[in-house]
């Protein structure tokens, strides 16, 4: 689960990055302001035309949209950049605590005066947003009632009407196919990988000759005729196929058990201990590295010799 959250969080940063992207944000602007001008030459080049709907209204008021919606992005491209370097420099200071109130007092300030200057921007792109869907619904309306007549008596109105609202159609299509794809790549498609990978690199395998290496114990139980005598037991070490040996270890009673197949130490068994010090029954932990090269208990790695996260 953390993995994936993280997963979704980066690909979450790396989407709004992508979407105030210098090349995205100048494909908005271009494509607003051509939009505007486009609408100026029509507009002058069609003075003799006489629509039977106030198609002329209508494009004044689509120009206006894409000039005002051209400068709230001009106005939010500029904001980013000085707040990553205003985050940049909270980050660096914040580990040298107690510089002093003043200057955090007016960071606090600043921090504040760009929330509300951020909230009151998207709160004007959401109105612009919700008065060029309103607004694209009259247009529709217009060009619809005026037909054959309105085609014949202002072509260039109402071809370049056409125009804006095909375009419109086009735009809210792509963005909802492409909203389709990415929730569809975010539930389905990303847990998979996230799922596999995180498998393949859980299930890392170790060979015979990683398992050989590991120093190998008998138990011995001192218990006479069935009668516990004593609370401890004694790891003694087995002259493992590498040729090494280690010292005996002292195993308390309530520790001799293997977590693998949760059944306690017998007299004679044979055991194995990782490096972590953790121990097991020989049998069980060779099947266990064999699928997975780490410890059962704290995810030590045998072949990397560190924790696996």
């Amino acid at each position: 689960m953390l993995v994936r959250e993280t997963a979704a969080m980066q690909l979450e940063r790396r989407r709004a990055d992508w979407a105030h992207s210098r090349p995205v944000v100048a494909l908005d602007i271009a494509w607003n302001v051509a939009f505007a001008a486009a609408t100026a030459a029509v507009l002058v080049a069609s003075t003799e035309e006489n629509p039977v709907t106030p198609l002329r209204l209508w494009l004044v008021g689509y120009a206006l949209q894409c000039l005002v919606h051209v400068g709230l992005v001009c106005s939010d491209s500029r904001r980013r950049p000085a707040h990553a370097r205003s985050s940049d420099v909270e980050s660096a200071d914040g580990d040298a605590a107690g510089a002093g109130t003043d200057s955090s007092d007016s960071d606090e300030d600043e921090d504040e005066g760009r929330e509300q200057r951020s909230s009151f921007a998207k709160r004007c792109e959401s109105i612009n947003t919700m008065v060029s869907f309103l607004w694209w619904i009259i247009g529709f309306y217009w060009v619809v009632s005026g037909g054959d007549v309105l085609e014949h008596d202002a072509p260039r109105l109402y071809w370049l009407s056409v125009v804006f609202l095909a375009f419109d159609v086009f735009f809210a299509v792509f963005c909802v196919a492409m909203a389709c794809f990415i929730g569809i790549a975010l539930c389905c498609c990303l847990p998979c990988v996230i799922a596999i990978l995180y498998a393949l690199a859980g299930q890392e395998g170790a060979s015979d000759a990683d398992i050989c290496f590991l120093p190998r114990y008998k138990y011995s139980d001192p218990s006479e005729d069935g009668q516990k005598g004593t609370d401890e037991g004694v790891m003694i070490p087995v002259l493992n196929n590498s040729g090494t040996s280690t010292s005996e270890r002292i195993l308390l009673r309530e520790d001799a058990e293997c977590c693998i197949c949760l059944s306690s130490y017998e007299d004679g068994a044979e055991l194995s201990a990782l490096p972590c010090n953790h121990h097991f029954h020989w049998t069980c932990i060779t099947k266990w590295l064999r699928m997975h090269a780490t410890c059962p208990l704290c995810k030590y790695n045998i072949l990397k010799g560190s924790e696996s996260a």
